[in-house]
């Protein structure tokens, strides 16, 4: 049949695309050898934006107070909270003279916009180098500063972490959310390799303050809720000014969502921004979920019609080793061996979960970060 023949080749140009991908691209991190610069021991600002973390900030930013370094600050934002979140950020200023406090107030023009409050903790911070991570967010190691840190040069001015999540036995979600941080991981880290990077989670990130002020902060994009992070580094870094770290002092561990309705959301979110990347970048991306998507879609209809199925499942299997080769040597390196047990069934979800999302956010804009 003709219409067989068409799909046949498609899908043998679809597996070139994948091996591509796989083989190529995500290797440059897969097989990437970290590298541990010498302490700097430079002057460090950690940023937190806190909106109704209370709780979380008392578990959390003492693990960031204990921190083995020798000279940081911390500047706590209180974003318009309305739990108690600034009493707890004054309580913790008491006992600890490096704790900057940033009080903002909603004002009409950016109600409920963190890029605004970032801005002011930014401004606020005594030091040059900027390290950002989340309210609900710890360090694994009393040596996450000085990793991160280690990696500033006069030439690199943007660190790239990452940004794990806290593991939970027998939880299918946990384990989605924690293998489908670990592909976005790969990607982004893989095309920082390439020179091409074009995101970073806020959960782990470190950057310079004339970056910030170079770029006129978050102006550019001020009116779209999320991408404090991601926006913000597909704007200003480059294949020079761009490091990434990820030896395991250095990663960062938050809170998953737990339950599929908040994840989704949470996703929708995320999703929402990556239509303002760089072209360039919203090619890749595309191309690589197409051709996940197709993959499926089509080797599904061959062998349903058993086309030439011997050929298909040689060239699925090819795919599969592939895969698992890239992501496997990736995963140990981030600590995520245990979320590539089910990768098949993880890599069909994503695709037509994030197939949902974006549809879904064509139709209904995400609500505030908070």
């Amino acid at each position: 049949m003709l219409v067989l023949d068409i799909l046949f080749y498609t899908f043998i140009i679809i597996i070139i695309i994948q091996l591509i991908y796989y083989g190529f691209i995500f290797s440059r991190f897969a097989f990437a050898k970290s590298k541990t610069p010498s302490q700097k021991n430079i002057a460090v600002s950690v940023i937190i934006c806190a909106k109704n973390e209370a709780e979380n900030l008392k578990q959390f930013l003492p693990h960031i107070l204990e921190q083995e370094y020798p000279n940081f600050e911390i500047v706590l934002i209180n974003d318009a909270s309305h739990d108690n979140t600034l009493n707890i950020i004054e309580a913790f200023a008491k006992t600890n003279n490096n704790i900057k406090i940033v009080n903002v107030e909603n004002i009409e023009a950016f109600w409920g916009n963190k890029k605004y409050a970032l801005t002011l903790g930014i401004k606020a911070a005594t030091n040059d180098y900027l390290l950002l991570t989340d309210a609900d967010c710890k360090p694994i190691s009393k040596h996450w500063i000085a990793s991160m840190s280690s990696h500033f040069s006069n030439t690199k001015s943007i660190v790239i972490g990452y940004g794990s999540y806290k593991k939970s036995k027998y939880s299918f979600l946990n384990t989605l959310i924690r293998f489908e941080t670990l592909l976005t991981a790969i990607q982004y880290f893989s095309y920082a390799k390439l020179g091409i990077p074009y995101m970073a989670v806020g959960r782990n990130l470190a950057y310079r303050k004339d970056e910030f002020f170079k770029a006129k902060g978050f102006m550019s994009h001020m009116s779209i809720l999320s991408g404090d992070d991601d926006l913000f580094i597909n704007q200003v870094a480059n294949s020079i000014n761009t490091s990434i770290c990820f030896t395991k002092d250095s990663f960062t561990e938050s809170l998953p969502e737990t339950s599929f309705k908040d994840w989704l959301k949470q996703k929708r979110r995320h999703v929402s921004t990556s239509k303002y990347y760089k072209l360039k970048h919203k090619f890749m991306l595309g191309l690589f979920f197409i051709s996940q998507l197709l993959f499926w879609v089509l080797g599904i209809i061959l062998l349903s019609f058993l086309f030439k199925w011997e050929i298909v499942i040689v060239l699925i299997l090819l795919r599969f080793v592939v895969q698992y080769i890239s992501i496997g040597f990736s995963a140990k390196k981030l600590n995520e061996l245990d979320t590539i047990v089910l990768l098949p069934l993880f890599d069909l979800f994503l695709i037509f979960s994030q197939f949902f999302i974006f549809i879904s956010n064509l139709t209904l804009k995400p609500s505030n970060w908070k």
